[in-house]
């Protein structure tokens, strides 16, 4: 499967103008199969959502879709969504057949207040695509790995995030132990720039089971590629089982 990670320098709380710069970028793109958005990709990092949110059926999600229908390719990225009287941090994941997937983000960031207007999600969230299994995580969802932890039922995590430049060699190394201890490939994408509060430096990063990184790391707006191998994923964890090892215990209190 080809995946190109999306390093965006995002423009705050300009949802049009985010779209319009993806876009361009994505009219850019040789034929892929996945195309991977940072988390808030719209509006950047705003923790207070009011007045900035999408409703739940966005123009950024009614882009999404057409993206996806154009380009024969799924596109994926969170955006903060009102739903109700709740406001989540939604990560959709649209396929090119009109159908999508969302996952709200269970880990808010309580450090930078997010946890105080936005409404933590209740499950883990995978999905299948193209003969993948693939489970879908927010930013501060990567320092949480028992949440994460692989039951045999996804191939490849997604993590998108606005994780500063301040805390990147955290970035960095949990993207390389989600896959090792998951014997799973990682995509993790990050935006570039600044907002009001912090700058950003991307490290956006595909990651393979051995934990080796499969993209030269970049701290500029650009798109990055790589490609994932099936067959060698599963002769790899055929070669070294580790999975059958694993502790037996499932999360109760989603």
């Amino acid at each position: 499967m080809k995946v190109s990670l999306l390093q965006t320098d995002i423009r705050w709380k300009d949802p049009q103008a985010n779209r319009q710069r993806a876009q361009a970028l994505i009219d850019t793109l040789p034929s892929v199969d996945l195309i991977v958005l940072p988390e808030m990709f719209t509006t950047g990092f705003c923790t207070d959502p009011v007045g900035v949110a999408e409703p739940a059926d966005s123009d950024t999600l009614k882009w999404m879709l057409q993206v996806a229908s154009s380009r024969q390719a799924a596109v994926a990225g969170s955006v903060a969504t009102q739903a109700g009287d709740c406001y989540y941090n939604r990560f959709y994941f649209v396929k090119p057949d009109g159908s999508y997937a969302c996952y709200d983000k269970r880990h808010l960031f309580s450090f930078a207040g997010e946890h105080e207007r936005y409404t933590p999600g209740k499950q883990r969230v995978d999905v299948e695509y193209n003969g993948w299994r693939i489970l879908l995580q927010v930013c501060y969802d990567l320092r949480f790995p028992v949440f994460s932890r692989n039951r045999g039922d996804y191939d490849l995590i997604l993590y998108v995030a606005n994780w500063p430049t301040v805390r990147i060699s955290a970035w960095n190394t949990l993207l390389q132990a989600r896959a090792i201890e998951n014997q799973c490939y990682v995509v993790g994408v990050n935006r570039t720039g600044n907002d009001p509060a912090l700058s950003y430096n991307g490290s956006s990063a595909l990651i393979d089971y051995l934990g080796h990184p499969l993209t030269t790391e970049s701290s500029s707006e650009e798109i990055l590629y790589g490609e994932l191998d099936r067959s060698a994923l599963e002769a790899f964890r055929t070669k070294f089982p580790a999975w059958r090892d694993a502790d037996s215990f499932t999360l109760t209190d989603l």
